[in-house]
């Protein structure tokens, strides 16, 4: 196949890159680069097809191996790939690079459903101390006064907000959003199908048909046009002898015939995909399941109207953000009452009716300084009125402190909304 790098995205990783090992008189670099995104987009392979046409080697880390049952593994991993990666630069004379997948999966913190260990504060910790001291890091128990190669960081993830505020600052952290156009699309889809026999016309029209998803569905439709080859293949072997003609075959691997790549043959194939797609969505059985045990355990509480203290008009470029100051009031020793505004209930109606989470937020004046948001009870409900009740028993719970309402898209894992709903009076 003849891989497409998209213009944009081979300027971005060169120039960080290259920055990186230059020296630039009077100029803090950022070491770590994040590109971050909807899922499916092939950050990742961008990113590898960038390093071979650069010609550096990269040294990979998983989001999965940043938690471990012993507390600190993941944190000296991180250190001892950046010496490893440093020591490669010093040793074969070319450019090195650490890539970290999924970095927010490994290290971020969606809702009170994620667990916060100690290992996810150790590793955004690191990564902080790598990105201020590039070219002193030590592991546990040594120390080595030779100062290292700087190494640049990129690092992949859907929702980069997930991650602890001060490691994505600007100092420490450069951002890219990678969202192919529809020019990216088509030429990386050319070059999935290059062996296919498709005309330029005909790539654009399965693109056009498709244009909502993204690039790994064009690279599934092509697999599942070999269905039906190997499907007959099954039958043609016997399905009792599958294991032993496929597996150390002494007849060699089968071969299979060109599969037809007609466009109508593709778009069939596509919208069968799209209809299992749609299906996954509409089957929120873990919601039903949660409903019940969510409804019977919630708090009762009574509620005290809230009085608006700013409320900026919301428009398509900005996150609308209102701030209420809510009432304390209490009697005969009644817990204190929170009701949420009408705007704010017709934001929850809006946010459950597209689809997307309801999660909230709170944090003390100490800790809204800093930004370390803590999460309340999960809000597990696709119901309006059983959101509402649990947004207000939250505010009651955090009487004092600041509340924020956060909408989550599931499909990305990627935060739509967030807005101050409470702060203290």
């Amino acid at each position: 196949m003849s891989y497409y790098i998209s213009p944009r995205f081979l300027d971005k990783l060169a120039v960080h890159i290259t920055k990186n090992f230059l020296e630039l008189p009077g100029v803090r670099v950022p070491l770590i680069l994040g590109i971050h995104g909807r899922k499916g987009e092939g950050k990742s392979f961008q990113c590898e097809l960038v390093f071979e046409k650069m010609g550096i080697e990269a040294v990979h880390i998983s989001g999965g191996e940043l938690e471990s049952p012993d507390a600190g593994d993941p944190a000296r991993l991180l250190r001892l790939r950046y010496r490893e990666a440093a020591e490669l630069i010093k040793v074969r004379g070319k450019m090195t690079a650490i890539m970290i997948n999924d970095l927010d999966a490994g290290a971020g913190r969606f809702d009170q459903g994620t667990q916060y260990t100690v290992n996810t504060q150790l590793v955004n910790a690191t990564l902080m101390n790598i990105a201020d001291n590039p070219t002193n890091v030590q592991l546990p128990g040594s120390y080595d006064s030779t100062p290292l190669h700087r190494v640049p960081i990129i690092v992949t993830g859907n929702d980069l907000s997930t991650l602890y505020a001060p490691l994505v600052r600007d100092g420490r952290m450069d951002k890219f959003f990678w969202e192919p156009n529809r020019e990216d699309k088509i030429g990386i889809v050319s070059g999935i199908f290059s062996q296919d026999g498709l005309s330029p016309s005909e790539i654009e029209q399965f693109v056009d048909t498709f244009i909502d998803q993204a690039i790994d569905f064009f690279g599934a439709v092509r697999a599942r046009i070999y269905d039906e080859l190997i499907r007959e293949f099954i039958h043609k072997v016997g399905i009792d002898r599958v294991s032993s003609r496929v597996v150390n075959s002494a007849d060699g691997k089968p071969n299979f015939i060109k599969p037809d790549f007609r466009l109508p043959r593709l778009i069939e194939f596509g919208n069968l995909m799209v209809q299992e797609q749609q299906r996954v969505k509409n089957s929120r059985l873990v919601e039903e399941y949660n409903a019940g045990r969510l409804n019977y355990n919630q708090p009762t509480a009574n509620v005290a109207p809230t009085t608006p203290i700013q409320n900026e008009v919301p428009n398509k470029s900005t996150k609308a953000e209102t701030v209420y100051k809510v009432n304390y009031a209490t009697s005969n020793g009644q817990v204190n009452g929170a009701k949420l505004s009408a705007e704010t209930q017709e934001q929850i109606r809006q946010l459950l009716a597209q689809g997307y989470r309801i999660s909230t937020e709170h944090a003390d004046e100490r800790r809204f300084r800093t930004q370390s948001w803590q999460s309340c009870s999960p809000i597990q409900t696709s119901e309006v009125s059983d959101a509402i009740a649990s947004l207000e028993s939250c505010l009651n719970q955090h009487t004092g402190e600041y509340v924020r309402l956060i909408g989550i898209d599931p499909k990305v894992k990627r935060r739509v909304v967030e807005k101050i709903i409470q702060k203290p009076g």
